[in-house]
């Protein structure tokens, strides 16, 4: 009978320990659910993603995915360990040709090194006094552009060098790149060529190239150099000769048949170079002349450092909403000079949304992690910052409302939007600007809006700072990008720059300035 009981309770309380946990776990499980919208499982090889965004004094804090970024630096390594315009364009157009004295170049030295270049490329290198004054001309007053040139080809080339072969095309071209642009992105010419590889508005619509007011792709490394290749095959195939594909590139094909018949039917560069532009006569010259000096830079005591970035650092995201540089740079922690290098094509640094348009974001690899392990939380984060915000008047404005300013010394795009309460992305809009550069006499279409008087702290000395003096004093929870979001025509950039401040970090009770005081 004792053993019936005890066999009884037993059971009972077996019966009352599985429903407790049972409980135990039903709530539990309503605790996970609950906390996986929140964030991810802590399991730090986990194939889930954390979604939840930190900001520690002041600074955002994104953690990426430590089995993915571990694979990054894995393969950057392994990358490290086995690869080891205005300027030019005067060079290129006021050539004279004099002998130049350099000793350290030997006429013998260099015309065995041009026969040897010459037996490892398409292209004629051979020997003339023309070509050797243009080689000793750059090794002897243009030894900074060079270095500058050869780190940014750091960069450039290995992006160059995949595509030129993806299209069977001398991997020598990237030197044409140099001497197209100095490897600016950004740079334009007086006639309206634009980018690496200038191209003119209607030869780049020709092959692709979209231009709009948020997005010139002329300007983005990857689509203009595909384009460039599409180009320059073509031209190849009309001229079956690389040199006159490269004359024909700078000037036109039309110039390079009129040369032709001109010179009673040559066909070699050489020959024609008389009868060409003055521009496209100095052109193959200074591309041979370039393509000696990166060949030989070593034996020319040409040695730089390595850039802050590779190309192969690098990856891209396509964004599913608009944001601005200022946006990514303060939440994935990457300047905005950085993006804007990485990312010329954006002509406000504005990554734009378009219905079935794909627009990508290029960051280094590291950043790239960050932004998409937090990729919803960080659009869900700008979209509540920006529900904050006034909301912007419409786009469409009164004509009388319209007013022309005349840039003074001493202005700057931040001062002139503050000044009419607008942001100086309206300013680079109206006024089709492509970077943050004005000068003194220049006119300005504004449509001004009501200003909204912004709030000035005081000085350590008890008195209100005058409103040249303005001072913000930051506080618990404040970022340089809330902080630039409180002040219309300021930018992240700014506040950087007035306060000399070269990255995100900020203390409470620190003292901002907020204008170039």
């Amino acid at each position: 009978m004792k053993s019936y009981f005890a066999t009884l309770f037993l059971g009972l309380m077996i019966v009352t320990g599985y429903a407790q946990e049972l409980a135990e776990i039903n709530e539990n499980q309503e605790e996970v659910s609950r906390e996986r919208t929140r964030r991810a499982p802590e399991n730090k090889d986990s194939l889930l993603p954390e979604v939840t965004i930190q900001k520690v004094d002041g600074v955002y804090r994104l953690k990426d995915h430590s089995l993915a970024a571990r694979i990054d630096s894995l393969w950057l390594k392994e990358l490290y360990d086995n690869n080891l315009y205005d300027t030019i364009t005067q060079t290129v157009t006021g050539l004279e040709y004099e002998k130049i004295k350099y000793k350290e170049l030997p006429t013998d030295t260099l015309k065995a090194r041009l026969a040897a270049l010459n037996e490892k490329t398409p292209f004629n290198v051979e020997y003339n006094p023309e070509l050797e004054s243009v080689i000793k001309n750059l090794l002897k007053n243009k030894r900074k552009f060079l270095e500058r040139t050869i780190l940014k080809s750091e960069y450039y080339f290995p992006l160059f060098e995949r595509e030129l072969d993806n299209n069977d095309i001398p991997l020598e071209i990237k030197y044409l790149a140099i001497i197209e642009s100095a490897l600016n992105p950004r740079a334009k010419s007086w006639v309206g060529a634009t980018g690496i590889w200038q191209f003119m508005y209607n030869t780049g619509k020709m092959y692709g190239l979209e231009v709009s007011s948020y997005i010139d792709e002329r300007s983005d490394p990857v689509k203009s150099t595909k384009a460039a290749c599409k180009y320059l095959a073509r031209l190849y195939g009309i001229f079956g000769d690389w040199d006159l594909a490269l004359a024909a590139y700078n000037s036109g094909p039309g110039n390079v048949s009129k040369a032709i018949r001109r010179s009673g039917g040559y066909q070699n560069y050489w020959n024609l170079r008389p009868f060409l532009p003055r521009e496209t006569a100095g052109y193959v010259p200074s591309f041979l002349a370039m393509m000696y000096i990166f060949e030989y830079a070593d034996a020319h005591g040409l040695h730089v450092q390595r850039p802050e970035v590779a190309y192969f650092e690098t990856d891209t995201v396509h964004v599913k909403r608009s944001v601005s540089f200022d946006q990514v740079s303060e939440l994935v922690g990457v300047d905005v000079d950085q993006i804007q290098f990485l990312n010329p094509a954006y002509k406000l640094d504005i990554v734009p949304h378009i219905k079935n348009e794909v627009h990508a974001l290029r960051l280094p690899k590291k950043a790239i992690g960050k932004f998409v392990t937090n990729e919803d939380a960080i659009y869900a984060l700008i979209e509540a910052e920006e529900a904050k915000k006034e909301k912007p008047l419409p786009q469409f404005f009164e004509k009388n409302s319209k007013i022309t300013y005349r840039v003074r010394r001493g202005d700057y795009l931040g001062r002139i939007a503050n000044r009419y309460g607008v942001r100086v992305s309206d300013l680079k809009q109206w006024n089709g600007l492509r970077n943050n550069r004005i000068s003194i006499g220049q006119r300005l279409t504004i449509y001004p809006r009501k200003r909204t008087l912004t709030p000035v702290a005081k000085s350590s000395s008890g008195n209100s700072d005058s409103s040249k003096n303005k001072v913000y004093i930051v506080k618990k929870g404040d970022s340089l990008w809330t902080i630039s979001r409180k002040f219309r025509g300021i930018s992240v950039k700014n506040i950087q720059d007035w306060n000399d401040i070269s990255g995100n970090k900020l203390k409470p009770g620190m003292k901002l300035k907020l204008c170039n005081c």
